[in-house]
């Protein structure tokens, strides 16, 4: 795929870089996140840079979510975590920071959080417990 080749030399998003990537499809890549929360933090991304999940084609889509599959394992195998926060930043309001959507996944450890409940709705204090 031609246009997918050219986009990945554009400088206006980190994670196309090649070097830093583990794994790729056709239309995604994966790389470990330059700040990671824990051990194994994982991005996965579309080639294509764009600013939002919503802007994705099905391709890329899928594409995103079997190399999401395909990490989740090899963490599994590396890490072995007890589990996994999966996440999407969407817009300044949302704490995205860079302008190239990017899936988060996270392998969660046992005592990594005093009080991990509610996982994810903890982006917003006060809202993990209900």
């Amino acid at each position: 795929m031609d246009v997918v080749a050219d986009l990945v030399h554009d400088e206006a998003s980190p994670f196309l870089d090649r070097r830093r990537w583990i794994n790729e499809n056709e239309t995604a890549a994966a790389l470990r996140d330059a700040f990671p929360v824990s051990p194994g933090h994982t991005l996965i991304v579309p080639k294509r840079a764009v600013e939002s999940p919503f802007d994705l084609s099905e391709r890329e889509l899928l594409d995103c979510w079997h190399l999401l599959q395909e990490e989740q394992r090899k963490l599994q195998k590396e890490f072995s975590p007890a589990g996994f926060n999966i996440g999407i930043n969407v817009g300044e309001a949302a704490g995205q920071t860079v302008s190239h959507v990017h899936i988060h996944l996270i392998p969660r450890y046992t005592g990594d959080h005093a009080s991990p409940r509610g996982g994810v709705r903890a982006v917003i204090p006060g809202k993990a417990s209900y």
